[in-house]
């Protein structure tokens, strides 16, 4: 075997011949040199076939060096390549043991590859890579990868296979190269993510990706990290559990380290200094607050005191237009420089305020989160400070220029999917996909028997069974309580506002619940305005008292109409008395001088008179006055018709000549 630049490759056969032999409970390879003279000659021919193994293993890389070599797409030789190198028992698709080998032949061959980039001086992707007639050949490593991604993707070999050896391909590979063997893992992404090939390759890739990620550096390789953590989000499903902090621990190891002593020659305020940057022990570890009281005064304190320090020194707009946010971006840095020197320009970034503002955001909220124990929760006194503080920020924030407004409304949207994700993460990261529900076709003879219920339906019949179980539920007097007119109508009085703004499909008339249950109250506790539902329909009904000035003069009525109808409805009431009175007198009944009518003279005169009665009826209902000849007759028609009281023929004129006091009325109504 040879090692160069740390990476063992194997040599061709006419250069380093091998042999196995058994010790120690595994195989070892010896040279034919030190065989020669080995005294064991009853082992010779054992290691003579092992040596045509190793020969062979050679001759079946050889073949897929060849392939290597073939400019035309995998599809063209890639399977008659692994039927020549193994010769499996199915055409098409190899079995384990065969799958095993063709690994091993290709690790083998991948290995010897990175080898060779290494002693040439290339890149591992670019070695082999050549131009000719205008067209670019990959490399010879991307070559290899590329047949052995298409043989996976059309189950010709096991789908794990090109996991393992992207995995072996980094762990061989610089930090320089892995960039390119990651480009190249991101170009096939939408292979390498189908349900085949994902299943049998999700483990092998994560672990790939968490050692890319250990080795590389977290404040210089920002970038790469940042690819890789993508590639994993868009790799892995949404609900896969690995990929979430499922029991919220914090990295408690990321500190900030800021000086302790104040330097010489400073001219900051040193206790502001230890005292802003003292928040980020609280910031790396929020749960540390809740159950120490001291740590929670200590934190707001020191949050005072910089909160305090922002609102004394506003940023102008100058301020803010003198940073370019698209060049903050291109240099974008994971932490900010913690030198005393520099706190007096830092505190005239707004970028820099905005990265403790957001931080005490997200602070708050993951105190505020719901689903926690009794325990982690905070007390009411702390979530008083929680809000006021919040307040506080949020205020800062929409003043930090530019845009301070559109940049805390995008923050509030951020950390309102963030409660979600909680939500979520506490349910036990339930799967996001549906699977759709198959019919299933039911024969007759099969049909399931519906459930029959007591009372007719299941909410019925449990609202009857927790009445027996509750037997004081139903005598309770809180169980009803009706609302009174004006509290029922407040909402219907809203939407009539047109200041307001509601789209008329939005309005409480639209629900013919809701108005019928209105109706209902009205007509038990406010008859007048019961009685506008037939000119105004449901809007009428609405008390005045909740409606604006310039609403309430379209359903109110004017002084005049108001005492017309009063006057129609009185009139309609005496004449409708002097119907009953005339149904319930007895055939025998008494005049006003105190003789009996004859029932046979009552009867003949009854229909003489009727067209007089009727005629003053007509006059009255019409709202006139009537004249002294008129009233004359009306007297003796009633008293020839069947003899009303004395009481009863002595209100009308009162209700005639009392056009005033029905005006006195009105008016008082009105005002």
């Amino acid at each position: 075997m040879t090692a160069q630049s740390g990476v063992v490759g194997l040599a061709p056969p006419s250069k380093l011949n091998f042999q196995y032999q058994r010790g120690g409970g595994r195989e070892t390879l010896f040279p034919l040199e030190k065989q020669a003279n080995h005294p064991r000659t009853d082992l010779l021919l054992p290691l003579l076939v092992n040596e045509r193994k190793v020969n062979r293993l050679f001759l079946r890389m050889d073949l897929f060096r060849k392939a290597i070599l073939h400019p035309g797409h995998p599809q063209e030789f890639a399977l008659q390549t692994v039927q020549q190198a193994i010769r499996p028992q199915k055409q098409v698709k190899l079995v384990q043991d065969e799958n095993q080998l063709l690994e091993n032949i290709l690790r083998t061959l991948l290995q010897e590859l990175v080898s060779a980039a290494v002693q040439s001086g290339e890149a591992i992707m670019k070695y082999g890579e050549s131009i000719a007639d205008s067209d670019i050949y990959l490399g010879q490593i991307p070559r290899l990868l590329d047949i052995v991604l298409y043989l996976c993707e059309k189950e010709h070999i096991e789908g794990g296979m090109i996991f393992q050896l992207l995995e072996d391909l980094t762990e061989m590979s610089t930090m320089r190269n892995c960039e390119d063997i990651f480009g190249y893992i991101e170009s096939k992404q939408d292979i390498l993510g189908k349900p085949e090939l994902f299943a049998r390759g999700k483990l092998v890739m994560l672990r790939t990706c968490n050692q890319l990620l250990r080795r590389l550096s977290k404040a210089n390789d920002v970038v790469f990290c940042g690819r890789i953590i993508m590639f994993l989000a868009h790799f892995f499903p949404l609900s896969e559990r690995s990929a979430v902090n499922i029991k919220g621990v914090f990295n408690t190891s990321n500190e900030t380290e800021y000086e302790k002593e104040p330097p010489e020659g400073s001219s900051i305020d040193f206790n502001f200094y230890k005292t802003f940057w003292s928040l980020q022990e609280f910031f790396s570890n929020p749960s540390s607050l809740i159950p120490a009281i001291t740590k929670w005064h200590k934190f707001t304190s020191s949050l005072t005191v910089v909160l305090n320090t922002f609102e004394a020194q506003p940023l102008s707009d100058e301020d803010g237009n003198a940073i370019n946010l698209e060049d903050e971006a291109s240099s974008f840095s994971i932490k900010y420089l913690t030198s005393s020197n520099l706190m007096g320009l830092e505190l005239k970034d707004p970028s820099f305020r905005r990265h403790i503002l957001v931080q005490c955001l997200i602070l708050f909220d993951y105190l505020k989160a719901p689903g926690k124990n009794d325990k982690d929760l905070p007390s009411e006194t702390m979530k008083e400070e929680i809000k006021s503080c919040e307040e506080r920020v949020k205020k800062l924030l929409e003043m930090i220029p530019p845009k301070g407004k559109e940049f805390l409304r995008s923050i509030e949207h951020i950390l309102e999917r963030e409660r979600n994700w909680v939500w979520w993460k506490r349910d036990g990261c339930p799967p996001f996909e549906r699977q759709p529900i198959d019919k299933k076709l039911v024969q007759d003879g099969n049909r399931k028997r519906r459930p029959r219920w007591r009372l007719g339906n299941k909410e019925l019949s449990q609202l009857w069974k927790w009445a027996d179980q509750n037997p004081n539920a139903l005598t309770d007097p809180q169980r009803v309580r009706t609302p009174s007119i004006m509290d029922y109508w407040k909402p219907l009085a809203e939407d009539m506002d047109e200041s307001a703004g509601i789209e008329e499909e939005y309005h409480h008339k639209n629900n013919r619940v809701y108005c019928w249950k209105g109706l209902r109250f009205s007509a038990r506790q406010d008859l007048e305005g019961f009685s506008r539902f037939t000119e105004h329909g449901i809007e009428g009904v609405v008390p005045f008292e909740l409606l604006p000035p310039e609403v309430r003069c379209k359903y109110q009525a004017k002084p005049g109409d108001r005492s017309k109808r009063a006057k129609k409805e009185d009139t309609k009431g005496s004449v409708q008395q002097v119907e009953e009175s005339q149904i319930a007198t007895p055939a025998s009944e008494i005049d006003v001088d105190g003789n009996k009518i004859d029932p046979d003279a009552s009867a003949a005169a009854a229909p003489a008179d009727a067209d007089a009665t009727a005629a003053a009826s007509v006059n009255l209902s019409q709202g006139g006055t009537p004249t002294p000849d008129e009233h004359q007759k009306l007297q003796n028609s009633d008293t020839d018709a069947g003899g009303l009281e004395a009481g009863q023929i002595e209100a009308e004129p009162g209700m005639i000549d009392g056009d005033t006091t029905d005006a006195d009325v009105d008016l008082d109504v009105v005002t």
